[in-house]
């Protein structure tokens, strides 16, 4: 008797699938971070560079 008392408390017991669960959403969010980030990090390096190469052939006015 004692050994199915056992058994159904352990199959009610949801505890260990809640952690379970945590543990995948939190891999997806840092998953979701990490592919952002790489976009992010390509995508900026193209636009310093075009800011630079624009900034580098203005001509600043002197004249008033």
């Amino acid at each position: 008797m004692k050994l199915f008392k056992l058994t159904r408390k352990f199959r009610n017991e949801e505890d260990g699938a809640v952690t379970v669960d945590w543990v995948v959403l939190t891999a997806a969010v840092v998953g979701l971070g990490a592919a952002a980030l790489t976009l992010i990090r390509t995508n900026t390096g193209t636009l310093s560079t075009n800011i630079a190469n624009y900034i580098a052939s203005a001509t600043v006015n002197t004249d008033f």
